[in-house]
């Protein structure tokens, strides 16, 4: 009968509720175990999620460390109090917006539309402060706080800004310092740089930034959906770690020193230390004070400078390449007596011009100097001897060589950012770039320093230190060491790296530097380096530009003569021809060199060296 089911068909169906109850009795105990995972073994790790849903941490920034030159008794960059001022929109009363607006702007001096921008309405519902200025002071501050009924929504908080001591013409070594841009922190920010952070925007600033910024610290506070601080006892504080302080190797004395002594003159002025690659002193003319770009009227100042002709942001001891005209010759007279290219003692009669083809080149004594051996001929100048030099015994392959030798044509990796290469020209570089072959006529531009060749004061700089250090360059620095802030420990000394080295003899730089000693004591500079408080050697330079009356003038020296490197110094001065001409590059040197070794003010350099009409120079009226 198709209804009866017998004893087969009931152990089938026990067989399938034992199965059922089976599946299901698992996965209540599957279910039980996930509950005791969760609400038992893992009870603190969502208890963190949680709370981290929670917490807001707020950035609180580092103290930036302090800058001091090498003799640490006064602070070049430091750290001013001031505030910054908040509005916490969700606060901002919803019918009065645009008067809190107005009443903020008259006291921060600045457009209602600015801080309107700053605070757009759909973040009305937003508890979280939003920075309106910093850089405010504690009496701008307290006429909010003494009238604060009318600033419903406004709050601030302390933050110090940047400072610069009466730096002058340090500006360009110690930089300045401005608020990151959305290029920089797409770059920096796996480095700990956020959106709010201040960041080094030139010179020391921006080289070691990682070391001055320090770490910042961070505030964790409880708040609700929307931002709202409500407390509690899990709000915790990070403290921050304040930045580095640095040591430079400036001399801030001997800076002032050359400050004044290039005076008012579009140029530049470097004191180096061959032995190490210290740079004592480097000046570049015009300066700007970077103390503007924390005023009011910030924007407004830095656009000023941006646009002045004058190039004030320009380093020109690194940032300006021009030909070095007859310093050059150090480099020519060395290749000659390495390459044993001539006699030196062998004269060759210059009689003011040089014939080239159907060309002539003058030289810059138009009736000629006579017979000249080479070391005459670096003491007076020659061009005609160096014309002679370099097409008919050296060629444009040695002597592009040789300058490269001395760091010509390529960066010194100096310690702040901006250096250019400059450019020591070649056949290879001519062809490429003009198209047109090498001739004579570049060889004999070149052989003088004038032509395609470009020099920075610091490749010159370097140059005489290769003189001096008998075929080493130390890498040109401005970081002598690093110190603790807390405690004033020193944490690193900076130590001398060789740059370039040349395989040239003893012999032949002792040579070279006796014949730089023989332009102070018999020729072109000798009736103008007149100090007597140190012994000078040194070449002079004038580089023709494309004015009639006006050159660059250049001078590149070291002293003590004789002396061991390490307690030698380099000057290299550069006036450009924009100036009016006057030669002044081996004036402003010669008051260097009197008022370091002398230990003498600008002043009273002056008066030693009897100059005391330079005392109604436009310096002094300007």
């Amino acid at each position: 009968m198709t209804g009866f089911s017998g004893p087969q068909d009931s152990t089938v169906r026990k067989s399938r509720v034992l199965v059922l109850g089976f599946i299901v009795g698992l996965l209540v105990l599957i279910y039980l175990l996930y509950l005791f995972n969760m609400q038992v073994v893992h009870t603190i790790f969502y208890q963190d999620r949680a709370k981290a849903v929670a917490m807001r941490s707020f950035t609180v920034p580092a103290q930036r460390g302090e800058i001091f030159d090498r003799n640490v008794d006064y602070p070049l960059a430091t750290n001013i109090d001031s505030f910054a001022v908040y509005i916490i929109p969700a606060q901002l009363p919803a019918d009065n917006r645009n008067a809190v607006f107005e009443r903020l702007g008259r006291v921060l001096n600045m457009p209602e539309s600015a801080i309107e921008k700053k605070i757009p309405a759909r973040a009305s519902q937003y508890f979280q402060p939003v920075e309106v200025k910093s850089g405010v002071d504690l009496a701008t501050v307290t006429r909010i706080a003494e009238r604060v009924e009318d600033f419903p929504g406004v709050t601030w908080n302390s933050k110090s800004i940047r400072n610069y001591n009466d730096i002058g013409s340090l500006s360009h070594i110690l930089g300045y310092v401005g608020n990151i841009t959305v290029e920089e922190l797409q770059v920096l920010y796996n480095q700990g740089y956020n959106i709010n952070s201040v960041i080094g925007k030139s010179g020391i600033e921006k080289s070691y930034d990682t070391l001055l910024r320090g770490k910042d610290g961070r505030s964790f506070s409880t708040v609700d959906v929307r931002g709202r601080q409500i407390g509690g006892i899990e709000d915790r504080f990070e403290a921050p770690e304040n930045g580095k302080n640095l040591v430079l190797t400036v001399d801030k004395r001997i800076q002032k020193l050359c400050e004044e002594a290039l005076g008012d003159r579009m140029g530049s002025a470097i004191v180096l230390k061959p032995a190490t690659g210290e740079i004592i002193a480097m000046v570049s003319y015009p300066w700007f004070d970077p103390n503007l770009f924390y005023t009011d009227t910030s924007d407004e100042a830095f656009r000023t400078l941006s646009l002045d002709p004058h190039n004030p942001f320009l380093n020109r001891a690194i940032q300006s390449a021009n030909p070095p005209g007859s310093t050059f010759k150090i480099i020519m007279t060395t290749a000659a007596l390495e390459e044993h290219a001539i006699d030196p003692q062998k004269t060759i009669t210059c009689e003011g011009r040089f014939r080239l083809g159907d060309r002539y080149f003058n030289c810059h004594l138009l009736h000629g100097h006579g017979p000249l051996n080479l070391k005459e001929a670096l003491e007076e100048s020659c061009d005609v001897y160096f014309y002679t030099l370099g097409l008919r015994h050296l060629g444009i392959d040695i002597i592009s060589e040789y300058a490269k030798l001395f760091g010509f044509g390529t960066v010194s990796g100096i310690d702040i950012p901006g250096e250019i290469a400059g450019l020591v020209p070649t056949p290879q570089w001519k062809q490429q770039r003009f198209n047109s072959p090498w001739v004579g006529g570049d060889t004999v531009n070149l052989s003088i320093g004038q032509g395609y060749l470009l020099v920075t004061p610091i490749q010159l700089a370097n140059a005489v230190a290769m003189t001096v250090n008998q075929g080493v360059i130390y890498r040109p620095h401005f970081l002598k060491e690093v110190r603790d802030p807390t405690s004033g420990e020193t944490v690193r000394i900076v130590e001398p790296e060789i740059y370039k080295t040349a395989p040239i003899s003893e012999e032949t730089f002792k040579t070279v530097q006796e014949n730089m000693r023989g332009v102070i004591t018999d020729g072109t500079a000798a009736v103008v380096i007149t100090t007597k408080a140190v012994d000078v050697a040194g070449k002079t330079g004038t580089a023709e530009v494309g004015y009639d009356d006006r050159w660059h003038a250049w001078f590149a020296a070291n002293g003590p003569y004789g002396a061991p490197p390490e307690d030698q110094l380099v000057v290299v001065t550069m006036v450009e021809a924009s100036n009016d001409w006057e030669w002044w590059a081996v004036r402003a040197a010669n008051i260097i060199f009197q008022g370091i070794f002398a230990h003498q003010t600008y002043d009273e350099a002056l008066k030693a060296l009897h100059w005391g009409w330079l005392h109604n120079d436009r310096r002094k009226e300007n």
